[in-house]
């Protein structure tokens, strides 16, 4: 356990193995860096990750975070029979739970995309998200309208399209989706 003492647990599906998730660490910064090199993950997150130094500069702001309660990032890692931590396979994050307007965000690894590990990943983050935060009555999800992978799995884990956002140049150059879920009565 790490010493946030937080880890979730995502189920096996028939294609895909269990994946893990808990806090990002020191250790995860060389993994890091080069699932950074993937141009899709480059795209569409809105971190730069060069090199190792850059990923163990980017898992100190995820812990910052998690020591303010601002940003609870995870790293999602699959688990198979045998492994001793699992692979890292992408990132799943909830942002200001304590805020008016709570976001959750993700990227997957190129090696992990098309088994489910994002819908899966952001499922175990949603339903913590709603146990750990009483106060929680609706999270928001934000991406840029040409990605289509990211309306899917927004769908496929009960967060309904609500709406565009309009451009925001240069932070946010292209329109964006709004979907949200709200806390299940």
């Amino acid at each position: 356990m790490d010493d946030t003492g937080v880890r979730l647990e995502a189920d096996a599906t028939a294609s895909a193995s269990a994946l893990s998730l808990r806090p990002w660490r020191p250790a995860d910064a060389a993994g890091l860096a080069e699932l950074f090199a993937d141009p899709a993950v480059r795209r569409w997150s809105s971190a730069t990750v060069a090199d190792e130094a850059d990923a163990l500069r980017w898992v100190r702001e995820q812990r910052r975070g998690w020591e303010t309660g601002r940003r609870l990032a995870f790293a999602v890692l699959e688990v198979r029979p045998g492994d001793d931590g699992g692979r890292p396979a992408g990132h799943v994050v909830l942002k200001d739970p304590h805020g008016p307007a709570p976001e959750v965000g993700y990227w997957t690894a190129a090696h992990a995309r098309g088994r489910g590990v994002a819908p899966r990943a952001l499922g175990a983050l949603t339903d913590w998200a709603f146990t750990a935060f009483a106060g929680l009555s609706r999270l928001a999800l934000l991406h840029q309208a040409d990605n289509t992978a990211s309306c899917r799995v927004a769908e496929k884990t009960g967060y309904g399209f609500d709406g565009l956002l309009p451009a925001a140049p240069p932070e946010f150059p292209l329109d964006g989706h709004v979907h949200v879920r709200r806390r299940p009565a």
